[in-house]
């Protein structure tokens, strides 16, 4: 019962990494890599700042506002400097590393002895991870309902239409380059969030913890679509996170079967294979038409 409740803790705080990846992998319609600098670099500015004596929601926040910043570093290297979208997160990504190491003077930080998020009587009454599950609904609450009446915005809809079709946009006098460093900065300040959760969830920040997280991110996203089909703008929202909190299931039963925990990015990369490679299996196996015909009930001959 505790690995499940600790699973589902772990996939509500990872699922603001997914949210924020979604912004610009599926609407803007572009990869980013700075994700990979801006997770670290959240759980890098939060646990210095808390080590520093600051409150751990204000350090949290100040991971928020780095990120924002590191996000709109991309989109002005993108969309003023004329770097592909590619190199310029690869760039910021590789920066954020040494920025990381400044700010934390060195390879990592415990958190031990330290306040945050996750040391607060309330939380601590509850029984075990359910911590982590409390805060970490109550945070995907607040964002997707934000991000839910943003979408709704003239600004959202100015923001939406940028990913779906840039020309048309540009032809209504949507200035997409604003669109798309609006967007960089939310998806990376979300993703700060997200490194600033985990690490003071883990008690812990480290300079390599940024590793292989654009994988999860988007095994959280691939697999929500996949489970839940064809939904609306709002609801693939929730399916990205409840696409993070199946990615924690896999990964449990993976540990269950004798894995180790170095074998976890092998682990999510072949998940999230083969998750994008399923529509394919299931157009040339005929998934559907075969389960179909395995339910029918047969014709009774008399």
């Amino acid at each position: 019962m505790n690995l499940i409740t600790s699973a589902i803790g772990q996939g509500l705080l990872w699922g603001l990494l997914g949210i924020g990846l979604f912004l610009t992998f599926r609407i803007l319609d572009f990869p980013d890599m700075t994700v990979e600098g801006t997770f670290p670099l959240g759980a890098a500015v939060s646990v210095t700042a808390v080590t520093h004596g600051m409150n751990p929601f204000l350090a949290t926040l100040l991971a928020f506002l780095i990120g924002m910043v590191a996000g709109l570093i991309t989109g002005l290297l993108y969309t003023k400097g004329r770097i592909p979208i590619l190199l310029a997160g690869i760039l910021v990504m590789t920066a954020c590393y040494s920025v990381n190491l400044r700010i934390m003077g060195t390879s990592n930080i415990s958190l031990l002895g330290k306040q945050s998020l996750f040391t607060n009587h309330f939380l601590e009454s509850l029984p075990q991870y359910f911590d982590s599950v409390f805060l970490g609904f109550i945070i995907i609450a607040i964002v997707i309902a934000l991000l839910a009446l943003f979408l709704q915005t003239d600004l959202g809809q100015a923001f939406i239409a940028t990913g779906d079709n840039e020309k048309m946009a540009k032809s209504l006098g949507i200035s997409t380059d604003l669109m798309k460093n609006m967007g960089l900065m939310i998806s990376n300040g979300l993703i700060a969030i997200a490194g600033a959760l985990i690490a003071q969830s883990n008690g812990y920040s480290d300079v390599n913890m940024g590793i292989g997280i654009i994988v999860i991110g988007l095994a959280s996203i691939i697999i929500g679509e996949v489970v839940f089909g064809e939904l609306t703008m709002n609801q693939r929202l929730i399916a990205v996170v409840c696409g993070s909190i199946i990615y924690r299931f896999v990964l449990l039963l993976v540990l269950k079967a004798g894995f180790g925990t170095n074998d976890l990015n092998l682990i999510s990369s072949i998940v999230l294979a083969l998750c994008l490679m399923l529509p394919t299996f299931r157009s040339r196996f005929h998934f559907k038409r075969t389960l179909e015909h395995g339910l029918k009930t047969p014709e009774r001959k008399d």
